[in-house]
């Protein structure tokens, strides 16, 4: 705060988080505000959930609350990572690392200081049954068919089961729920169905091992008819990885 000029008489508004003091720093005594910079120290700590090991090399990713990208490191050999973040800011953390199920852990808004956040990751072989691979819900924007950030996460699980499983060959089968025209449904399904194998394909899985169709509505997990709750559409609004072979 100090200049070369004569500073003095300084408060702190512990409330409202801001100092005001006094400065001839412009030839006469003037009124400054002072806004302290807040910080939260933030350690990941990446673990093998079946273990308690702790995981080094995988990649950690800090997302703001619209989603956007703070900043991605690499876990050291203790399995951490220190990022020093906004106070008062929820944010959300990605981690990643070959062999595991990528995870996304939440971070509360805090008032500073230091805070830990365990991030146990599965063994990539856990979401594998004999008949599917289960993910979690693979989310579309309303009315659009085009894989959001969230999806993506989601199906690059789905590419490391494949490239770790070479004889692997899937079918995808997209639903939506029971709102809207029934055709319009159907074709909604068969281009979010579309979007999703090819999503998969640009990431170096060959074609002829992946295939989807859309079912629009024909097909309901929650069968409710025209008296379906919130939770019953987004059960009906899912997306299924079947093993074929």
């Amino acid at each position: 705060m100090h200049s070369e000029k004569d500073d003095f008489s300084f408060t702190f508004n512990t409330t409202n988080n801001i100092g005001f003091f006094s400065s001839n720093r412009s030839g006469n005594d003037d009124i400054y505000a002072a806004h302290s910079i807040c910080t939260v120290e933030a350690t990941i700590i990446v673990t093998n959930a079946k273990t308690g090991q702790v995981l080094e090399g995988a990649t950690v990713t800090m997302l703001d609350d619209n989603k956007n990208e703070v900043e991605t490191k690499i876990t050291s050999a203790g399995g951490e990572t220190v990022s020093y973040l906004d106070c008062n800011k929820a944010y959300t953390i990605q981690a990643v690392k070959e062999g595991y199920e990528g995870g996304t852990f939440e971070m509360v808004p805090s008032k500073g200081g230091k805070t830990k956040i365990d991030a146990a990751l599965r063994p990539i072989e856990a979401i594998i049954t004999p008949t599917e691979i289960v993910l979690k819900e693979i989310n579309f924007e309303f009315d659009k068919s085009n894989i959001t950030r969230e999806a993506a996460f989601e199906l690059d699980k789905l590419v490391q089961v494949m490239k770790t499983n070479k004889e692997l060959i899937l079918f995808v089968k997209s639903h939506t729920d029971n709102r809207g025209d029934e055709k319009y449904n159907m074709e909604l399904s068969q281009k979010r169905a579309k979007s999703t194998v090819q999503y998969v394909i640009l990431k170096e899985i060959d074609a002829s091992r992946i295939t989807g169709k859309g079912f629009g509505e024909s097909e309901p997990k929650a069968d409710c008819q025209g008296n379906c709750t919130e939770g019953q559409h987004a059960q009906n609004r899912r997306s299924e990885f079947l093993i074929m072979k």
